[in-house]
């Protein structure tokens, strides 16, 4: 699974990476400087503009992580429910609670880098922070879903697609998210029900040499520290 990464880059290198407008909704959002984002947080997310991007731009804006089907309940305190941070690839096309989106609504979560967790031989966790080998940012594919409790507000959440591991994670876990390359987040994002099929072949591991792992500090393991000494990397 995916339950934790980062978003350190500049916002100006995020939104020329992914060739973005900004959305209103990013107001008061700090799009950089991100070490440990954690589950329910608001994270930013690439979508395709309605009308196509008249100069082919994308939309950069905000939602909470963990996607909440339309057809499901508040929790009984009325809050919205916790939704599924991630989806099996696999199967995300015909599960319920993600084939909507899997068909309509497509998109890019930006990162640099996402921590994984690696059972030791005396029980504790070790947290690695894993990044692109050239240490760029990376486009984890996500599916996307706007909740409307009872009240009549409207909720974006979104999700992250998982896969099987690349060799160097299979050493530390059996699943990671999928990372699409630059040359298919066009169509990732803005094909249609008729045509997604093809995309099932962009739901793969990362190439091997593709990214590093690195061993790093324990803070990251508390969601209340978002500072960069969560990815400070052990001697």
């Amino acid at each position: 699974m995916c339950g934790r990464y980062q978003l350190a880059t500049p916002r100006a290198n995020i939104v020329d990476e992914f060739k973005t407008i900004l959305s209103p909704d990013l107001d008061g959002y700090a799009v950089s400087g991100r070490y440990n984002i954690a589950p329910t947080q608001p994270v930013a997310v690439v979508v395709a503009q309605k009308d196509g991007g008249a100069d082919g731009s994308r939309l950069l804006t905000a939602m909470r992580w963990g996607i909440i089907p339309r057809w499901m309940k508040p929790q009984p305190s009325g809050k919205p429910p916790a939704g599924w941070i991630n989806a099996r690839s696999e199967t995300a096309a015909t599960k319920p609670a993600f084939r909507g989106a899997y068909k309509y609504r497509r998109c890019l979560v930006p990162a640099s880098g996402f921590y994984e967790w690696h059972k030791q031989d005396n029980g504790s966790k070790q947290p690695y922070l894993i990044r692109s080998a050239d240490d760029g940012l990376m486009a984890l594919a996500g599916l996307w879903e706007t909740w409307r409790p009872p009240d009549g507000s409207e909720l974006d959440t979104v999700t992250i697609l998982t896969t099987s591991p690349n060799r160097m994670m299979a050493e530390i876990h059996d699943r990671m998210p999928v990372i699409l390359e630059p040359e298919h987040w066009d169509a990732w994002t803005t094909a249609q029900p008729a045509d997604t099929g093809p995309l099932t072949d962009l739901l793969k591991p990362a190439d091997d040499g593709r990214l590093y792992r690195v061993a790093v500090s324990s803070r990251v393991n508390s969601p209340r520290h978002d500072d960069p000494a969560c990815a400070a990397v052990l001697p």
